[in-house]
């Protein structure tokens, strides 16, 4: 961690950071309103999660990342434009949806660029999988958004066929295939590069039943 990000978790944590260890989340209570729920899983440095909470300050944001200079810098950032609509988990995403997530929570459920584990022995440490989706599911409430995007097509492939097979969800998209960038997910400083280098990216769209 860089000393500006060390310094930020110092000065922000307690306001702004969340502990798997307190266990069920009051989100009321939390951000002392109601309002529509959205969890972004493994927001990296944090860019996309400010800007969409900036530009949506009608709903409430959860981010869990365990990659602790992201946490720094999302902090930094929060604090500089006033922020106050985001709270962090530095944890586990399973055990955070497990633990803390009340059922039937949740307006919508955002996971950008997962580690595609590119290597065929490694597909089955991918994040998404069968029993995951089950658990995003069951914290789901019924008409809820699941939003995914990866830059790599063959996790792309995988994500469209579990899902398609989910009892659960049901795609947006007409004829079953993946959607376009919708303008609410900000470009990455890695996809425009990849988007000059010819490099696709794959977005899904998914509700709850």
């Amino acid at each position: 961690m860089t000393p500006g990000q060390r310094r930020a978790v110092a000065e922000h944590w307690q306001r702004w950071g969340l502990e798997h260890s307190d266990g069920l989340l009051d989100a009321e209570k939390c951000f002392s309103r109601k309002a529509p729920l959205v969890l972004e899983i493994g927001f990296g440095m944090g860019h996309s999660l400010v800007e969409m909470a900036a530009d949506a300050p009608q709903h409430d944001f959860i981010g869990v990342e365990v990659h602790r200079p992201g946490v720094g810098t999302l902090l930094q950032a929060m604090a500089a434009r006033e922020i106050e609509n985001i709270r962090v988990y530095r944890h586990d995403a399973v055990e955070v949806l497990s633990d803390c997530i009340a059922p039937g929570s949740l307006a919508c459920v955002q996971i950008f660029f997962p580690d595609p584990w590119h290597k065929k022995r490694h597909h089955k440490r991918r994040l998404i999988q069968r029993p995951f989706l089950d658990l995003l599911a069951s914290r789901m409430a019924p008409g809820g958004t699941l939003h995914l995007a990866t830059d790599w097509e063959n996790y792309g492939q995988q994500m469209l066929q579990l899902l398609t097979e989910s009892p659960d969800f049901a795609n947006t998209q007409a004829d079953g295939g993946f959607t376009p960038r919708p303008e609410r997910r900000p470009l990455t400083k890695f996809e425009r590069r990849g988007e000059r280098l010819g490099h696709g990216v794959w977005d899904l769209l998914f509700t709850r039943h």
